[in-house]
């Protein structure tokens, strides 16, 4: 008989995962000690400049944010003047993200529709944003929210190796750097991270659990929070992974200081862009792409609804813009 407090044997998948993302401390790269101060004095230098134009101050940048203004200035002003709405579709990732949240310090071995229920009632406590959307549902509605979220919770603790403490996980953790006296906030939440540094050697594994197709903005999102971690703590992240839950698969970048830099020039066309396209009377660019489907400008849109229109002959559209 096997010893019932051993760990259970990891499934092919979860072995992969578990090879392919771990290194040992000799395989961890180290940084020069003054990186984080060095990035932050030449965004700073950067970025100063720009926002004496800048319509409103302080300006809030998020990688949703950054991913809209480079993808369709038009879309990125169209989401700012609406009003965001709750939907069960949109809700879903929240729900679930709280879920794997309290798995990382729960005791015992919760089902995840057990962490489903906890998260719900969690979030609807807070009696705002969600929460809000939450304890405005029907018997319904709630159901469908929660099984929606209970498939997410399902497939990541089926592919995804058991959380173990020793690698230092953490859910849903905020991240934010304020620049130019205040006048810039950058601001982020981590789906998931697992290790830390060690002096100036780097440790940490950032993670985006994603559902539906794979996409460079992707890619672009957690480098953006590789920044801020490297202003946050001096010292980046090991390694970047966006998590596609239903495939199963790890997208996975190393993270280098041609990394960080990259994410940096981003930022700073972001900044850019976003000031010329909220200053008053400005001609906002229209670019077609699958996010035209998200678009609340998109009925007005002659190119938009030409390119969705083609995209659904050739069924060639994505079901989510995660």
């Amino acid at each position: 008989m096997s010893d019932l407090h051993e760990p259970p044997p990891l499934n092919p998948t979860q072995q992969r995962i578990t090879d392919e993302l771990g290194a040992t401390r000799d395989e961890r790269p180290s940084f020069e000690p003054d990186l984080g101060a060095s990035v932050r004095h030449w965004l700073e230098e950067e970025i100063a400049p720009l926002l004496v134009d800048a319509d409103e101050l302080p300006l809030f940048v998020s990688k949703h944010k950054l991913m809209l203004i480079h993808s369709c200035p038009t879309r990125y002003v169209a989401e700012e003047q609406q009003e965001f709405e709750w939907t069960v579709p949109s809700a879903r990732g929240s729900v679930a993200h709280k879920a794997i949240e309290l798995m990382v310090t729960w005791r015992g071995t919760p089902t995840p529709i057990d962490l489903v229920e906890a998260a719900l009632g969690r979030l609807e406590a807070e009696e705002r944003g969600v929460g809000s959307f939450i304890a405005s549902l029907d018997d319904a509605e709630r159901a469908e929210l929660a099984g929606r979220a209970n498939d997410f919770v399902t497939t990541f603790t089926e592919t995804f190796p058991p959380l173990r403490r020793q690698w230092v996980p953490v859910a849903e953790s905020r991240v934010r750097a304020e620049l130019c006296d205040g006048a810039l906030s950058l601001q982020g939440k981590i789906d998931l991270s697992l290790g830390r540094a060690d002096g100036t050697r780097a440790g940490k594994v950032l993670f985006d659990l994603k559902t539906g197709r794979a996409s460079a903005s992707h890619r672009e999102d957690l480098r953006f929070y590789a920044l801020l971690e490297t202003m946050k703590l001096g010292v980046p992240p090991r390694l970047l992974v966006n998590y596609y839950l239903e495939a199963g698969e790890p997208h996975r970048e190393p993270v280098s200081t041609d990394v960080i830099e990259a994410a940096g020039k981003r930022l700073i066309d972001g900044v850019t862009k976003i000031i010329e396209a909220t200053a008053p009377g400005a001609d906002t660019k229209r670019v077609t792409g699958p996010g035209c489907r998200f678009c609340p400008a998109l009925t007005a849109c002659e190119p938009g609804t030409a390119h969705i229109a083609a995209l659904d002959r050739t069924d060639l559209s994505v079901e989510t813009d995660d």
